[in-house]
């Protein structure tokens, strides 16, 4: 019968190592992941997500989260007050410059090993989305290498002059090859 039991705990402890592993591995393969305290400290960040927190100019330590993300926890806190048996999610956007802009969804996450409920905090990558987005359409509408060029840089908001001037091509050629992207489009929904 102790064995039985032993043998039962030993499997249990090995099923929870598994799952943390599991979890592990999951949040690393995650975009960015924070999860917070309510009083703001960093439980858990995954490569990520500290990567995407050391671009915020106010990040002095490494087991803080930027203010600018720590805003959207604030809301979270303070919907409690007036949904407190509902499940919120905030979600916005953060810009630190044309070329770096971040979605943040902030939510409440509930750990067995804690007391208190945490923060989860996951951050998108805006541009890198949109980049991904467009090497998909480059593959489905088969674009020259031109082409794909120009449509990743149109994908992540560049103006047609301003896509001219990183290519060093001009605005009637940006034009062309964003009609005949287009029309490459067009064909492929006719399919």
């Amino acid at each position: 019968m102790n064995t039985d039991i032993h043998n039962l705990e030993r499997a249990n402890s090995q099923a929870k190592q598994v799952d943390s592993t599991l979890l592990q591995g999951v949040l690393e393969s995650m975009d960015g992941v924070l999860i917070v305290t309510a009083q703001g400290e960093l439980l858990h960040g995954n490569k990520y997500a500290c990567q995407i927190c050391q671009q915020f100019q106010d990040n002095s330590t490494l087991n803080s989260v930027p203010k600018e993300i720590w805003r959207h926890c604030q809301a979270l806190i303070d919907s409690r007050e007036f949904y407190p048996h509902q499940t919120v999610i905030i979600e916005s956007e953060i810009t630190l410059d044309k070329s770096t802009a971040f979605r943040v969804r902030t939510k409440w996450l509930q750990l067995a090993s804690l007391e208190h409920p945490c923060i989860l905090i996951t951050l998108e990558d805006q541009h890198q989305s949109l980049r991904n987005i467009a090497i998909a359409e480059v593959l489905k509408y088969n674009l020259t290498p031109r082409q794909a060029q120009v449509w990743l840089l149109r994908r992540i908001n560049y103006s047609y002059k301003e896509i001219a001037a990183e290519l060093f091509i001009s605005l009637n050629t940006v034009k062309k090859h964003i009609k005949n992207i287009h029309l490459k489009q067009e064909m492929a929904l006719d399919w």
